[in-house]
């Protein structure tokens, strides 16, 4: 069953990676977009720090995740999206086009130098 047009819409997903340290898990705040593909759910992400970032990191090490939106918890699989993919240009569409519009800044430079994260939700 697809997603919730409500839970498209809401701010924020909360992601939960293994940490490639600690073994513990670590939950952050992040933006998200959502798209349908091949009939399955996939949240698209985009990391400012690319392959630096925290959580980018631990799920390089763990592809296994939790994604929690508003009160609906969702277990995932993540993957990187290469440049040359056809994903790249559909994840940093849908996020810059749901986050800028009420960003008091300029998004343009973050959606193109960002890194896509792909979370194919399990069914």
């Amino acid at each position: 069953m697809p997603l919730e047009p409500t839970l498209i819409a809401e701010p924020y997903c909360y992601l939960t990676t293994v940490g490639r340290v600690t073994g513990r898990p670590h939950e952050i705040e992040i933006w998200f977009g959502h798209a349908q593909r091949d009939g399955a759910d996939v949240l698209y992400l985009m990391s400012g720090g690319r392959d630096a970032s925290d959580w980018v990191r631990n799920l390089m090490r763990e592809p296994a995740v939790s994604v929690r939106i508003a009160a609906q918890t969702y277990r995932a699989r993540a993957r990187l999206i290469a440049q040359e993919h056809d994903e790249d240009a559909l994840a940093r569409r849908l996020l810059f086009d749901k986050y800028a519009p009420g960003y008091e800044g300029d998004l343009a430079a973050w959606r193109e130098s960002a890194l896509p994260v792909a979370l194919d939700l399990e069914r």
